[in-house]
């Protein structure tokens, strides 16, 4: 903006009269003396009217050229302003979008968070139901092995199967680091103790010695046998051995031996034709010499009896056997004899070794498993 007045402002006007200026009535001309006076008076008037104008002017135009100054300022700043609210108008719409676009990005990354919540709990769900099913399917291959064990020690009689069964069992307990299976992991602990301080007795050993019974059972005496008389025995007998006692006919005549022996034969058969003895079992003395074979038969088939429930593991039926076995024994055979002593200790041997030869039962730890498959 142009800082130079306006034309339209009134010129400074003549110096006026001094009367018409101060306003005074008109005064008639002084006398002549006082003419310079006024005239004085009158130019200093007219100087301080000129420089208060001038000091006007001047005043004047720095006002104007300072209210030049303010509205250019104030154009600047109207233009400032507006290119600010412009600029605003701008950021605000840039925001606007901005907050639009975050709020979609938002949506769509809690509708993605949500999706993966679900995500994650169908994780959770499908994993816990791999590691019951796997803890499952480990209760059961570990129930299945030790059943298995149990099958292989009654067919054999051993107690390594179990051993090694519960052992395995074991160790893969411990490689599944599953806390609800440490209460098998302690079955399977005590179960093991119990099975290290178990004794189980040789069932070959004990089917060998029923082997030697029924083998035996040909030589037993029955209760009811005659005694062979000494001189059939003698006769019966062979010649005497190199070493032995000289018999009495020794040194006599070949004619005076065989009366000798003769006659001691004679002597033997009359004294066996009466014979006092107690009698215990009144049947064993009826019993007829045709019924001996089938009372030996019998006997060995009731040896043969326990022997197969031995091999079946059946071991009540076995100790029924051989206790009817050695009833037969002390019924029917001389108890006397060395032989059915010797039998009948051995059938009272066998049947106090059936009674260690049962195996340990694992209801401990069968019952932990179950109590694991069950989820309690």
């Amino acid at each position: 903006m142009s800082s130079a007045p306006p034309d339209d402002l009134p010129s400074t006007p003549p110096p006026a009269p001094v009367a018409a200026a101060v306003g005074a009535p008109a005064v008639s001309p002084a006398p002549s003396a006082a003419a310079p006076a006024a005239t004085g008076r009158s130019g200093a008037m007219t100087l301080l009217l000129g420089t208060v104008a001038v000091a006007a002017l001047v005043s004047s135009g720095l006002l104007w050229q300072k209210l030049s100054a303010i509205q250019e300022q104030l154009a600047r700043q109207s233009a400032d302003s507006g290119a600010l609210a412009i600029e605003a108008r701008t950021m605000a719409r840039q925001a606007e979008e901005l907050v639009r676009d975050t709020a979609a990005r938002l949506s769509v990354a809690e509708a993605r968070v949500s999706e993966v919540a679900l995500q994650r709990s169908q994780l959770e769900e499908l994993m816990q139901s791999l590691s019951r099913s796997r803890d499952e399917n480990l209760v059961v291959d570990i129930e299945s092995a030790i059943r298995l064990a149990q099958q292989q020690a009654q067919l054999t009689g051993s107690l390594e199967p179990l051993v090694a069964a519960l052992k395995s069992a074991n160790q893969r307990i411990e490689r599944s680091a599953q806390p609800r299976l440490a209460p098998v992991q302690r079955a399977i602990g005590r179960d093991l103790d119990r099975l290290t301080r178990a004794t189980v007795t040789d069932t070959a050993g004990l089917l060998a010695r029923l082997d030697e019974l029924v083998r035996q059972v040909d030589d037993l005496p029955v209760l009811n046998a005659v005694a062979q008389a000494a001189s059939t025995k003698r006769l019966s007998t062979g010649p005497a051995m190199p070493g032995s006692a000289p018999a009495p006919t020794e040194g006599l005549a070949w004619w005076q031996a065989a009366l000798q022996r003769s006659w001691e034969v004679v002597r033997d058969e009359a004294r066996s034709l009466v014979r006092v003895s107690r009698i215990d079992q009144p049947e064993a003395i009826l019993l007829a010499p045709e019924q001996t074979f089938f009372l030996r038969e019998n006997l060995k088939f009731k040896l043969l009896n326990a022997r197969l429930g031995i091999l079946a593991r059946q071991f009540e039926s076995a100790r029924s056997d051989l206790a009817a076995a050695t009833a037969a024994l002390n019924k029917y055979f001389d108890p006397t004899s060395r032989r059915t002593q010797n039998v009948a200790s051995t059938l009272q041997q066998a049947q106090a070794s059936m009674k260690a030869a049962e195996l340990p039962r694992l209801d401990e730890t069968l019952s932990a498993l179950a109590t694991a498959a069950a989820g309690r």
